[in-house]
């Protein structure tokens, strides 16, 4: 049961944010970092493969796994809790996405304007120059047990092209950390939905949104709630818990 305090909330958001997680994308079958992996990747800890270190070691084994997961995404579909998402902007007078996902599954529902906090798998750029490739990379076409692949050369230096994404270690883009702050200072609604809350500096966004007045909800397996004022929880899957939000306030999922 949706409570009717939410409702009312949600119907009379003037600017609503979504902050996403990991939870989002794994209902679409994307593996998360915590997933037990195969073939070649089933020997390394994937948080070891996420760091600038890791690809001046090997820069073979670091993209030929992201390649891996970029073929993942690009199999993968938007999942309910995408097109809800997509479908809530339609109905308030402002919307601002901000996702710590990597794939491109909220643009291919319908969302515009995405903040990704972490980065992209699709916008690869030099390790040495930071050179944006003029062309998007192919499809891969990679095996599933996995395998080393050399990554691209940067057609204006030389170097190598490295994932898009920000690797442990690395700070969150500046300009995309500002923005989606600012959201959370202005927002009078914030839907938190499918993240642990536990990756610091994103993890603020719900409680600065929270101290700023605005109403929080945690969309989760598990949700955490801290405050009994105006916090909620709304506990299942996001593809199922979304929709039916949606359908309490404005009588369509």
């Amino acid at each position: 049961m949706i409570p009717m305090p939410l409702v009312e909330a949600l119907r009379n958001a003037q600017h609503a944010v979504i902050f996403t997680g990991a939870g989002v994308s794994a209902e679409s079958g994307i593996p998360t970092f915590r997933d037990s992996l195969t073939g070649l990747w089933e020997r390394f800890d994937a948080t070891s493969l996420a760091t600038p270190e890791a690809f001046q070691a090997d820069p073979a084994l670091v993209w030929g796994w992201y390649e891996w997961r970029r073929m993942k995404v690009l199999q993968a579909q938007p999942n309910p809790a995408h097109r809800a998402i997509a479908a809530l902007a339609r109905r308030v007078p402002r919307l601002t996405l901000i996702t710590q996902n990597v794939d491109d599954l909220h643009e291919r529902a319908g969302s515009t304007d995405v903040i990704h906090l972490h980065g992209s798998l699709h916008q690869p750029r030099c390790f040495t120059c930071g050179a944006q490739p003029d062309c998007p990379l192919p499809m891969p076409d990679e095996p599933e047990g996995g395998r080393r692949l050399s990554p691209p050369g940067c057609a204006r230096c030389g170097g190598q092209l490295r994932p898009g994404v920000v690797w442990f270690g690395e700070s969150l883009p500046g300009d995309a950390l500002e923005a989606a702050f600012q959201a959370a200072r202005q927002c009078d609604l914030l839907l938190s939905v499918g993240t642990s809350g536990v990756v610091y500096p994103a993890a603020e966004v719900p409680g600065i949104a929270w101290r700023a007045g605005a109403v929080v909800v945690h969309v989760n397996p598990q949700p955490h709630v801290e405050h009994p004022e105006r916090e909620f929880a709304l506990t299942g899957a996001a593809g199922e818990q979304l929709p039916r939000l949606l359908e309490a306030a404005f009588g369509e999922s």
